[in-house]
């Protein structure tokens, strides 16, 4: 038996050590957690992407009582931009939250189902898509796409 090991380049800093191009996306996800809807859970999430023509959009997480119903905002922030601009890749995405306190000291990441979006995302375009997770103390950059976040991920090609 062989083992293989898998490893994810993360690169940690600061808000203000990001470049001004990201920290645009990231203050467009800060502001989009007042978008949220979620009255249950009391956790707000934030996603905005640059697209390939230097658009920003975003979305938020929309809560649902039935809660499979509810849709995260990176799905919402990823299904509005390709439907919207379906010939634009998507070249970063940021992610934010906040809570009833505040925004969050540390980055959170993309749920399991997040990620396979954006993993379809990157396939659908050809390329990585630069991932930005903010936290008020430190944020994590992924510049390697999903697949960092993804490994042994089940994409089209399987199906081929």
């Amino acid at each position: 038996m062989k083992e293989v090991i898998l490893q994810t380049r993360v690169s940690v800093c600061s808000y203000d050590e990001l470049p001004d191009a990201d920290r645009a996306v990231v203050d467009v996800a800060r502001c989009a957690t007042a978008g949220s809807y979620s009255v249950y859970s009391g956790f707000s999430v934030g996603a905005a992407v640059r697209l390939g023509n230097g658009k920003v959009v975003s979305g938020s997480n929309q809560e649902n009582a039935a809660y499979p119903s509810g849709m995260c905002a990176e799905r919402t922030t990823l299904f509005w931009a390709n439907s919207n601009y379906p010939s634009e890749p998507v070249e970063v995405m940021a992610i934010a939250a906040r809570n009833a306190q505040g925004e969050l000291e540390m980055p959170i990441t993309p749920c399991g189902a997040c990620r396979q979006v954006m993993l379809e995302t990157e396939r659908r375009f050809g390329n990585a898509i630069r991932i930005i997770l903010y936290g008020a103390r430190l944020c994590y950059v992924i510049d390697d796409g999903v697949r960092a976040l993804l490994p042994l991920s089940f994409d089209s090609g399987f199906l081929e």
